[in-house]
């Protein structure tokens, strides 16, 4: 049967030191940060996924935001090569936890540069980012990775926000959904549903009508249970004041047998 897994890896102690693009710098409160982590990883196991924590990076302050360290497409691991060198040292232990569950792995390679943020999958579409951490040539790596296994490939454009996920994720449906003024082109996705919310653009599908989502979007999660879906918020504030939201605090996992 096919099993839900989850790569999540906890925040360290310098985490206030991470990196911001977009934003105004603010102090983040790591004993809260913690304890808003656990909260999140709970709610995981809650609908039934299984977590896996990757071995610490405690000298990486952006290594919470572990879905940027791969990009998973059927059971191969693809291994990213961010943009910002300072997240390179965050990988071998990311490639441990992924090789120990059963993932074919390859990897990005120089010049190319990924962050798993920029990869947003709908189906057998993969819609990639192209912005401050993910270039041309790692778009290239990656089509040529999981284009073989059946995906689709298609770049977008990102400049007004982190990461492509930043402003757009998808519903079960299929439906992305996304705040405006960070969507450069909606006119990139078939089906597209703009949100009053910046983080209410985000979103983890947790199985069935459950949308894992940020507490702070409380007008999209009315839209969203209008639409027949189930919200399941969790407060991440102290995450968002470095430019995290609810995907990229996990790598999910749903192709794995046992």
């Amino acid at each position: 049967m096919p099993s839900r897994h989850a790569l999540v890896r906890r925040p360290g102690p310098r985490l206030t030191d991470g990196l911001v693009t977009h934003i105004e710098r603010r102090p983040v409160d790591a004993a809260r940060a913690l304890r808003q982590w656990e909260a999140y990883v709970q709610l995981l196991r809650d609908h039934g996924w299984r977590t896996t924590e990757v071995a610490p990076a405690d000298d990486c302050p952006d290594a919470v935001f572990v879905e940027d360290t791969m990009v998973v497409f059927r059971n191969v691991a693809l291994l990213a090569r961010s943009g910002a060198d300072a997240r390179h040292p965050e990988l071998p232990a990311a490639r441990e936890a992924a090789e120990a569950l059963g993932c074919s792995l390859n990897a990005v390679r120089a010049p190319g540069t990924l962050d798993g943020g920029d990869v947003l999958k709908v189906g057998d579409t993969v819609y990639v980012g192209r912005g401050c951490r993910t270039n041309l040539e790692g778009v290239r790596q990656l089509r040529a990775a999981f284009e073989p296994l059946g995906a689709k490939v298609i770049a977008v454009p990102v400049s007004r926000v982190l990461h492509l996920k930043s402003a757009v994720t998808a519903l079960p449906d299929g439906t992305v959904v996304g705040y405006p003024p960070l969507v450069e082109d909606p006119s990139v996705f078939p089906h597209f549903r703009p949100v009053l919310e910046e983080s209410g653009a985000h979103v983890v599908l947790l199985g069935g009508d459950a949308l894992l989502m940020a507490a702070s979007a409380p007008r999209t999660a009315q839209l969203f249970t209008r639409l027949g879906y189930r919200p399941v918020p969790v407060d991440i504030s102290e995450f968002e004041k470095r430019e995290g939201c609810v995907t990229c605090l996990s790598v999910r996992l749903r192709e794995l047998r046992e």
